[in-house]
C-alpha cells in the first residue's frame, strides 16, 4: 500500500511537470480571453506606456535601473517557477493534505458553499479574504528574520517601476500559498473566480509600483497607490516604524485599521531599499542564492557555539 502510494506521488510529480509544460505552451501559442500570459503582457505594456507618457519621476529613464532584470522576474515568477518546481510541489502538498484528511474521515474540505452566490458576491468575498491573508503574511515577511532574508530581494529595488511588482524570491510564493490554502479551500471558489481576482490584483500591483502620480484622493484609504506604496520601500523610516509600513497589497484599509499606514508626504525621489542595499547582488542567480548565504552566515556561529557546549557537556567532571 505504501509502495503504491509512493508510486502515485511519483506519477503526480511527473504529470505536474508535463501537464504544466503543455499548459504553458498552449498559453503562448493559443491566445484566449482567460490567458494569463497575454494578460500579463498587456497589463505590463499598458503601465509601461503610462509611465512613459506621464512619469512621476521625470528623470527616471524608460529603461530604469534593473528594468530587464525585473521583466525577467515577471515571467519567471508567473510562469517558469511553476514549470520548474512550484506546480509539482503544490500538487504533492495538496494531495498529501487531502490524504491526511481522508485518514480521519474528512473527504470534502469545503465548509462554506458559495457556488450559488451571485458572481459579484463570490468575487468580493475571495478578494477581501485573500487580501487580508496576504496583508498579514506581508507583515510576517518583515518581522521574521529568516523570512525577511527572502523578502529583501523585493526590497532591493532602487528605482521603482511597474515591473518591480513581481521581483520577489520564489520562496515568497510558497509562504503566501501555505497561509492561503486552508482558508480559501474552506470556501468553494471556482477557477473563474480566481482568474478574475488574480487579474485585478495583478493590475493593482503593477499600478502600486508604477512611476506614476496617482494618490487617489479619498480612495487612498481603501486602495493602494504609487504614493503610498513608495513609502513601504523607503530606505529610512522612523525607529517606531522599523519593521515596515504600508503592508497593503491591494487594500490599504488594513493599514489604516491596524495602525501601519504611513504617508507623511508625496516624495518622488525617496531613497529606496534597505541599509546596505548598494552591496546587494545585482544578478538574478546571485539574488536567488543571497538569502540562503545570509541565513547560513547567521547560523554558523550558533552551530559552532552548540558544538562547544556539547563538547563541554561530554567531558567528565
Amino acid at each position: 500500500m505504501l509502495l503504491l502510494s509512493l508510486t502515485d506521488y511519483a506519477h503526480l510529480v511527473r504529470d505536474s511537470f508535463t501537464g504544466y509544460g503543455r499548459y504553458l505552451l498552449t498559453e503562448v501559442l493559443h491566445p484566449h480571453p482567460t490567458n494569463y500570459f497575454y494578460w500579463l503582457v498587456a497589463v505590463s505594456l499598458g503601465f509601461w506606456g503610462l509611465e512613459l507618457a506621464w512619469p512621476w519621476r521625470r528623470g527616471q529613464g524608460a529603461f530604469r535601473q534593473d528594468f530587464w532584470l525585473d521583466v525577467f522576474y515577471m515571467f519567471f515568477n508567473y510562469f517558469l517557477f511553476s514549470l520548474i518546481l512550484y506546480n509539482a510541489l503544490s500538487n504533492v502538498f495538496v494531495q498529501l493534505f487531502q490524504d491526511g484528511l481522508a485518514l480521519v474521515g474528512i473527504h470534502n474540505l469545503v465548509a462554506v458553499e458559495i457556488e450559488d452566490w451571485p458572481l459579484w458576491a463570490r468575487l468580493l468575498t475571495l478578494f477581501v479574504v485573500r487580501d487580508f491573508i496576504q496583508w498579514n503574511v506581508h507583515r510576517l515577511l518583515h518581522r521574521v528574520d529568516w523570512l525577511w532574508a527572502f523578502h529583501q530581494v523585493h526590497h532591493s529595488v532602487e528605482e521603482m517601476g511597474f515591473a518591480a511588482h513581481l521581483r520577489y524570491h520564489p520562496v515568497e510564493t510558497v509562504v503566501y500559498r501555505l497561509f492561503e490554502y486552508l482558508p480559501l479551500a474552506l470556501i468553494g471558489f471556482g477557477l473563474t473566480d480566481f482568474f478574475l481576482v488574480h487579474l485585478f490584483t495583478l493590475t493593482v500591483g503593477h499600478f502600486n509600483h508604477a512611476n506614476l502620480y496617482a494618490p487617489l484622493g479619498p480612495f487612498k484609504y481603501v486602495f493602494n497607490n504609487p504614493q503610498t506604496h513608495l513609502w513601504h520601500h523607503a530606505q529610512e523610516l522612523p525607529l517606531a516604524r522599523r519593521h515596515g509600513v504600508n503592508f497593503a497589497l491591494t487594500l490599504t484599509i488594513w493599514d489604516y485599521l491596524f495602525g501601519t499606514a504611513y504617508v507623511p508626504r508625496a516624495q518622488a525621489n525617496l531613497p529606496l531599499g534597505f541599509d546596505g542595499v548598494e552591496h546587494y547582488p545585482r544578478t538574478f542567480v546571485a539574488q536567488q542564492l543571497a538569502p540562503f548565504t545570509q541565513l547560513a552566515t547567521v547560523a554558523e556561529p550558533l552551530l559552532v557555539q552548540e558544538r562547544k557546549q556539547d563538547s563541554l557537556a561530554a567531558q567528565p567532571d
